[in-house]
């Protein structure tokens, strides 16, 4: 809402401009959805009590598990409310609102909050910890999942490369030789089309100083401009030449009908037909592929099976999520950290110089993504606050399963999918401390651990709540650094 009053008001009042800024957008949504978790927090506590919606603790086969968590009984839970209702008035308040990619992330968020609150809702009118049933469960997650995949598959989120760069020249001296040729300066030609338009300045260096790195860098500013322009296509000229599937794609679509960006792509393109041997071609149907971390330029193909990848990814990390949240404010403060990771990585992918600077994939949409991450966390602080030992309020599946899906959106849309099981590394060795515990006793007939999640075994070790809490806190935290110092090794 204020990004627009802004728009509207700037000219009377020049110093909103500073609202159009999405990093200072994201501030405001960190800081206002804090202030309203504090100030909603009671009222949404004391509402539960009174509708006497409290945490029911069960007496399993772990009796000294029991014997640590039964004064927890009755504690107002579904506190995960607290997260969605906050974040969505935060994002009213400072997001963008024609931001594709900001309204899929808070769709997923409200998606799967919606099946985490179903699930709690069921236990709650049960009175037992069964709620959903994990077919029930399970069909929520993927139907989430499978949704994120298709849309991203439909309707890309990025592109290849557009602007030219210097890695991106094959041949540094057939392009100069190119260019300082006749045809090379001929509208009436292909790479004439690009060449007619570069300045008599630049056209003198080439003749004069070829090999000059002051001309490399000059040339490839003068055609990245000149690709900006509309008006490159002649159909005279490209009738008979071989562009890709991707060209045509854009031609059907009308060229007049392309954004400034497409259109961009689209020269591009038209570029690397026009030179096919001088310039290394851009990599297609980015949005199927998915980044090594720690390797530049490595992609792995997915094709049609990405909806599945992306469907794992959603049922992963909700479930991780989820499975975390078993101590006061682990699964909250831990998410906090993660989230906090991948807001910096939207924001550098939504930039075009620091994401080419660290090969990351450019998502140019991707800065409302960190309006949302920021919301997310100043609300998740905001919770940690009454979740804190001895929690006033637990989350519940509809905040677990709302942070989970959130995170693993952001690792779609920020095109690190792989990244998300070092980001959120202690997700992940919670999530499989279960799974070689069940595997263990299925196989072997014994346990691994005392108890899993992994949280469990530490504390029937006889480490304090608080212990384990503040030790995998640091864990989380050291595993969103090593992310992070991944960008770098690219």
């Amino acid at each position: 809402m204020l990004y627009y009053l802004a728009k509207e008001l700037t000219p009377e009042f020049g110093f909103l401009n500073i609202f159009s800024y999405h990093t200072v957008r994201a501030a405001g949504a960190l800081f206002t959805g804090f202030l309203l978790s504090l100030i909603l927090g009671p009222k949404l506590i004391n509402y539960l009590r009174a509708l006497k919606i409290g945490q029911i603790i069960k007496k399993d086969h772990v009796d000294d598990l029991h014997a640590l968590h039964k004064e927890k009984a009755g504690t107002p839970t579904m506190g995960g409310v607290l997260i969605i209702v906050t974040t969505t008035i935060s994002l009213l308040l400072w997001s963008r609102f024609t931001d594709r990619l900001l309204l899929v992330a808070l769709g997923m968020l409200l998606l799967l909050g919606a099946v985490g609150f179903l699930d709690d809702f069921i236990k709650l009118r049960r009175k037992h910890n069964d709620g959903l049933s994990a077919r029930a469960k399970f069909s929520g997650q993927i139907l989430a999942g499978a949704l994120l995949g298709a849309y991203v598959m439909a309707y890309p989120i990025t592109y290849g490369a557009s602007y030219l760069k210097e890695n991106d020249v094959a041949d540094w001296d057939g392009l100069m030789t190119a260019f300082r040729d006749e045809s090379g300066s001929d509208p009436s030609t292909r790479l004439g089309k690009f060449g007619s338009a570069l300045t008599p300045e630049l056209r003198d260096d080439l003749a004069n100083a070829p090999s000059d790195p002051e001309t490399r860098i000059a040339l490839l500013d003068e055609l990245n401009l000149v690709m900006e322009r509309r008006g490159l296509y002649d159909e005279a000229l490209w009738r008979d030449s071989s562009l890709n599937g991707e060209s045509h794609a854009m031609l059907a679509k009308g060229l007049d009908s392309l954004s400034d960006r497409h259109l961009l792509r689209f020269n591009r393109l038209l570029f690397e037909a026009a030179a096919p041997s001088l310039v290394v071609k851009s990599i297609r149907n980015l949005q199927t592929k998915v980044a090594v971390p720690g390797f530049k330029d490595t992609m792995i193909p997915m094709g049609l099976f990405y909806i599945a990848f992306v469907t794992l990814i959603i049922v992963a990390t909700s479930n991780t999520v989820n499975l975390t949240d078993g101590l006061d404010g682990l699964a909250v403060g831990a998410s906090v950290v993660s989230l906090s990771a991948f807001t910096a990585i939207a924001y550098i992918v939504s930039r075009a110089d620091w994401s080419s600077y660290l090969f990351l994939t450019y998502i140019p949409e991707a800065s409302e993504l960190t309006v949302f991450g920021s919301a997310l966390l100043g609300t998740g602080l905001g919770f940690l606050w009454y979740n804190a030992h001895p929690a006033e309020l637990f989350m519940g599946d509809t905040g677990s399963l709302a942070l989970g899906g959130a995170m693993g959106t952001l690792a779609v849309l920020t095109k690190q999918e792989l990244l998300l099981p070092i980001v959120g590394g202690l997700f992940v060795l919670e999530g499989l401390s279960v799974i070689l515990q069940v595997g263990s006793y299925k196989l072997r007939g014994k346990r691994i651990f005392k108890m899993a999640p992994l949280h469990h075994h530490f504390e029937l070790m006889g480490w304090s709540e608080s212990k384990v809490t503040i030790r995998f806190w640091i864990l989380a935290f050291m595993f969103a650094l090593l992310s992070l110092a991944t960008l770098k090794l690219r």
